[in-house]
C-alpha cells in the first residue's frame, strides 16, 4: 500500500472532482480518505441502472436516510451519469452536502452538455506512482519498464497486464463512449503517437502513417488529453533574443503504455529506447509534484531554430532541467543548458543522469543522480523556492 502525495478535502468540506487515467488508484484513495462516506459506484450493473433511469434517485436515497452535511458522498464514475450531476446541484444549493465525484474522462461529461457546478467544485487529478510515494524501495529499471500504474508497478507480469490495459482502454474508453468513429484508425494512431512520446509533434507525419487527415490526428491527440492517457508540453513562449522554434510535445501518462504500443521489449541503460523512458519518467515526476502541491507554476520546453533544445523548463526559466540516461554527463550533454545560461543567466540548471554522485560544473549546472532528483524534489526543492540540498 502506497501512500498517496494527492492530499483531498476533509469530509464534508468540499465538493471536487477527482479525474485520473483508469487504475491509477483513485478508489481506492477515496476509501482511505473517507471510509465513513457514501459511497455510489456506478461501475455495478444494478447502480448504474438505477441512477440512469432515474438520476433523481440519488436524491430521494439521501433524503431517506437523512443527509449528513459531515460526511462526504462519493460517485465513482461519474461521467457513466452525467444527468446525475442536477442532483448533485441541488443536493449542494438545498441540502450542504458535500461530493467526490471520480472518473476517468470529463470529455462526455463535457461533451454531453452535461452541470459542471458552476464553479462550485474544485479539480484534483491523479497520476501515477511517483518515486516520493514509493519511497526508499524505489526501483527506475522497474518502474520505466513495468510504468507508474500501482498494479503495473508491483507486478511482475506488467507487459500481459498492459496489453489488457490498452484494449480496455480501446474498448471501454472509446468504443462504448462513441469518441471515434474508426476505431481500427485509433489504434493504428496509438502506435504511431507512442513512437512519437516526448517529441515535437507533426500531425501531417503521423496522418500518412495511420491514413487518416491531419485534423483528424488533432482530435485524436485530444482525445488522449481529455481521457488523461497524455499531457501536452508546450514550447516555452516568452520571446527572448532570438525567435523561438518547435511544436508542443506530447507524453504518454505512463511509461509502460508507451513500451507495449511501442513494441520496445525489455529496456536496458545504455539504449535509446531506456533514454526515452528516463525523459518521460522526470516529465511525470515534474508534472505530478507541481499538480500536487498546487503550484502556480507553468512546465514546458525550450527550442532554438538549430535544434538546441533543453528538455523541460519550469515557470518563467525558474528552472530549467535537462533529463540523460547517462551514466557519465560530458561536455556534450550540456550544450542546450549553457546556450540558454547565455539569455537566461538567472535559472537555474541542472541535468538528471544515471550518474551515482551528485555534483556541480564549474559554470553552476547541478549534475543530479536520479535517486537524488526525486528524493529533493518530494522532500523539498528548487520549485518551492528552496536550493537542491546537495547544493548548498
Amino acid at each position: 500500500m502506497f501512500e498517496r502525495a494527492l492530499s483531498l478535502p476533509d469530509p464534508g468540506t468540499e465538493t471536487f472532482f477527482l479525474w485520473g487515467p483508469r487504475q491509477t488508484g483513485k478508489s481506492t484513495l477515496l476509501r482511505q480518505r473517507y471510509p465513513d462516506g457514501v459511497w455510489v459506484d456506478l461501475l455495478k450493473a444494478d447502480e448504474f441502472r438505477r441512477y440512469a433511469t432515474r438520476p433523481e434517485s440519488l436524491r430521494e436515497e439521501l433524503d431517506a436516510t437523512g443527509p449528513d452535511p459531515s460526511r462526504q458522498v462519493v460517485v465513482d464514475e461519474i461521467q457513466k451519469v452525467p444527468a446525475l450531476l442536477d442532483e448533485v446541484h441541488w443536493l449542494i444549493e438545498n441540502r450542504g452536502l458535500s461530493f467526490a465525484l471520480c472518473g476517468s474522462s470529463a470529455r462526455r461529461v463535457r461533451g454531453g452538455g452535461a452541470n459542471l457546478l458552476g464553479g462550485r467544485a474544485l479539480r484534483y487529478e491523479l497520476r501515477g506512482l511517483t518515486a516520493g510515494e514509493i519511497g526508499p524501495s524505489f526501483d527506475l529499471d522497474r518502474m520505466l519498464n513495468g510504468g507508474y500504474l500501482p498494479r503495473m508497478y508491483t507486478s511482475n507480469r506488467s507487459r500481459r497486464l498492459l496489453d489488457a490495459y490498452i484494449a480496455d482502454y480501446l474498448r471501454e474508453e472509446v468504443a462504448a463512449e462513441g469518441l471515434v468513429r474508426n476505431l481500427p484508425a485509433f489504434a493504428d494512431f496509438l502506435d504511431s503517437a507512442a513512437l512519437s512520446d516526448g517529441a515535437p509533434v507533426n500531425y501531417s507525419n503521423i496522418a500518412r502513417e495511420c491514413g487518416v487527415s491531419a485534423p483528424t490526428v488533432k482530435a485524436y491527440f485530444g482525445i488522449l488529453g481529455d481521457t488523461l492517457l497524455a499531457r501536452r508540453l508546450p514550447r516555452w513562449q516568452r520571446r527572448a533574443k532570438r525567435r523561438l522554434a518547435g511544436a508542443a510535445k506530447f507524453y504518454f501518462e505512463d511509461v509502460g503504455i508507451v513500451n507495449r504500443l511501442g513494441r520496445r521489449g525489455e529496456l536496458q541503460r545504455g539504449s535509446a529506447e531506456y533514454g526515452r523512458a528516463f525523459e518521460n519518467w522526470v516529465f511525470h515526476e515534474l508534472s505530478a509534484f507541481i499538480a500536487y502541491r498546487q503550484l502556480d507554476e507553468r512546465l514546458s520546453y525550450w527550442r532554438l531554430p538549430s535544434g538546441i533544445e533543453v528538455d523541460f523548463v519550469v515557470g518563467d526559466m525558474r528552472l530549467a532541467l535537462e533529463a540523460k540516461a547517462s551514466s557519465r554527463i560530458t561536455d556534450g550533454h550540456l550544450k542546450g543548458l549553457r546556450t540558454l545560461a547565455e539569455e537566461h543567466p538567472g535559472a537555474a540548471r541542472a541535468v538528471v543522469c544515471l550518474e551515482t554522485r551528485a555534483r556541480r560544473t564549474a559554470d553552476g549546472v547541478d549534475i543530479l543522480p536520479a535517486a537524488d532528483f526525486a528524493r529533493g524534489l518530494w522532500q523539498g526543492g528548487p520549485l518551492e523556492g528552496k536550493v537542491f540540498p546537495w547544493s548548498e
